[in-house]
């Protein structure tokens, strides 16, 4: 461990040593509904604090987490109501405005730089303030991975929510809700209490799209069940006697509307040139999860026209990725963890009752992770501490905390510059 510990926020070092020591506060969650998810479990603060002396952690009670005040303090964590002396605050979700303390450095999921408008007033404060915003979403390596998500909790959550609602509107099981399940092993015995009901279900087909964390989170709570998996091939053309599911990606539901290959690359930076090929999986899925990011410039993966057409198959879709207004128009609306379904009638266009026969039921949570705090907190937290926490107590050469900070010093970073017109009103 060196003598002085250089934090660096986009370019502005601050020191810790072992006699002048980093105060770092955990702050509450303040937005509503509120989330009981944290940025480090109680464990993993006590090993931090024993691995790097010249950080001190702090924590401001809350009632709500996952893990207790109480459990924090047996780990040797002080609790203080009062975060005013810490330099860098850590939260989860996006800190209410009157609970801002000008001046410091934030690290939460903002949800600002796509200019999300219920945001807008939380990012001018900011400016205005003098805060340094530091947004977990941006903390990615050289080539522009991310290191820091909940994407895979999303995922084994929101395809957890879709069995539910098929149990549900079919009456065939009832599976217990996973944020009333102590934790991941407890939902885990749910589902294996499930597969002795797979023999009398009939042969549904279950489709998931997309190809990173929340769709592999996705497969995980599928395979579980042990479901036969197939290809898109032969989930689009042939019939089966038991439950399935398929797992596609961008190339098997767009294509470029020039004609040339599929490319990838070529496809996250150039959306707006591909035109969707989905419409055939509408006609053969019974539950649809979706896990796919979706970009406002790419196709929709279907119409409200398309969804009124006879064979349109689809009587639940689990919209994990949940962009309102956007690529799926059954999900008018995010739900809730205490009430996550709730119909749409295609006819009408108009939302109804979760499991009305003439409607598809929808699932639309849109923090899925907070249905298993402890674990997605866990989780999250160990990638913090792998990826993020040597940048902060080193000199970061890889500019992680750089990338991720979008304001500093009362105005927006250069790769956020894009932003202005967005906190000017625009």
């Amino acid at each position: 461990m060196p003598k002085s510990i250089a934090l660096q926020w986009g370019g502005c070092v601050n020191f810790g040593t072992e006699t002048s020591i980093m105060k770092i506060g955990i702050i509450r969650e303040t937005k509503s509904p509120p989330d009981r998810r944290v940025p480090f479990s109680p464990a993993q603060l006590a090993e931090l604090q024993s691995r790097y002396p010249g950080l001190e952690f702090i924590l401001q009670p809350g009632p709500i987490r996952c893990f207790t005040d109480r459990e924090y303090e047996a780990a040797g964590i002080p609790l203080r109501e009062d975060l005013s002396q810490c330099e860098v605050l850590f939260g989860v979700k996006e800190v209410a405005i009157d609970a801002l303390i000008p001046g410091k450095t934030y690290v939460f999921f903002s949800h600002t730089a796509k200019k999300q408008p219920y945001n807008r007033k939380l990012l001018q404060e900011i400016v205005a303030r003098r805060i340094r915003l530091v947004d977990y979403e941006y903390m990615t390596d050289p080539d522009g991975i991310r290191l820091v998500a909940f994407g895979r909790w999303a995922g084994i959550v929101g395809a957890y929510n879709g069995l539910r609602a098929y149990g549900e509107r079919y009456r065939q099981y009832r599976l217990k809700p996973a944020h009333e399940c102590h934790d991941l092993e407890e939902m885990r015995r749910e589902l294996e209490a499930m597969k002795k009901e797979m023999a009398d279900l009939p042969s549904i087909k279950i489709l998931v799209t997309g190809g990173g964390r929340v769709a592999s989170g996705a497969m995980e709570t599928l395979g579980a069940l042990q479901l036969e998996t197939v290809p898109p091939e032969k989930f689009l053309r042939e019939e089966y006697e038991v439950p399935l599911a398929c797992r596609i990606d961008p190339w098997d539901y767009v294509r470029r509307a020039d004609g040339k290959q599929f490319e990838l690359v070529h496809f996250f930076r150039h959306p707006e040139m591909y035109r969707s090929t989905f419409k055939p999986y509408t006609k053969v899925t019974d539950v649809f999860i979706a896990c796919h990011y979706w970009d406002p410039r790419s196709p929709v993966f279907m119409t409200r026209s398309d969804m009124r057409e006879p064979d349109f198959h689809m009587r639940v879709i689990a919209d994990v990725s949940c962009d309102i207004g956007g690529p799926i128009p059954s999900t008018v609306r995010a739900s809730t963890i205490e009430k996550p379904f709730y119909g749409y009638d295609p006819l009408s266009e108009s939302e109804t009752a979760p499991f009305e026969l003439q409607s598809i039921t929808v699932m639309a949570v849109d923090n899925l992770p907070g249905e298993l705090p402890r674990d997605a907190s866990v989780d999250f937290g160990s990638m913090l501490m792998e990826k993020v926490v040597p940048a902060l107590a080193g000199e970061d050469p890889e500019g992680i905390i750089g990338r991720a900070t979008i304001a500093a010093d009362g105005g927006l970073t250069a790769p956020f510059a894009y932003l202005e017109d967005f906190i000017g009103g625009k």
